[in-house]
């Protein structure tokens, strides 16, 4: 057994949750994945090898990966969240390009000791680390950059 099986076990354990052939799936597909997805897209990679899991089985599992520490938001695109597991992952910056909507992930450990010292200087507690950044990928400030020279 995995190790993210048995932390998702021991959750649902202590919140007096069984560990359903559904949820088992869901976990399964969610850590064969490894790339953003949202609910929608997961359902249809799991309905194909269990006929018996629902979407809305997916809508009220996601929340439970999320809180036992599994999965988590990672960004918002087309109106839908869209999550990834990070269980035995280090934490990462999200780089969104707002025209092409493409994710680069980097590291974000060489900025967390900033962020820490911040905090102390604040006399606030981070308990938990997301960072997303808006803004152009080189693609779309190439392409930026030429509409520009066109316009002139």
């Amino acid at each position: 057994m995995h190790e993210h099986e048995l932390k998702f076990r021991a959750y649902l354990e202590k919140k007096g949750l069984k560990y359903t052939s559904p949820r088992r799936h869901i976990l399964d597909a969610v850590f064969a994945l490894h790339e953003h997805f949202n609910a929608e897209e997961l359902y249809y990679r799991i309905k194909n090898v269990s006929q018996g899991i629902s979407l809305a089985s997916v809508y009220r599992t996601l929340p439970l990966l999320v809180d036992a520490g599994l999965v988590q938001h990672a960004v918002r695109s087309a109106g839908r969240e869209r999550y990834e597991h990070i269980y035995g992952h280090p934490k990462h910056i999200h780089w969104l390009c707002r025209i092409c909507g493409s994710v680069i992930e980097t590291d974000l450990q060489p900025i967390t000791p900033v962020i820490s010292q911040l905090a102390r200087r604040m006399q606030f507690l981070d308990e938990e680390i997301e960072l997303s950044i808006k803004g152009l990928c080189w693609k779309c400030q190439q392409s930026e950059n030429e509409n520009q020279i066109d316009e002139r």
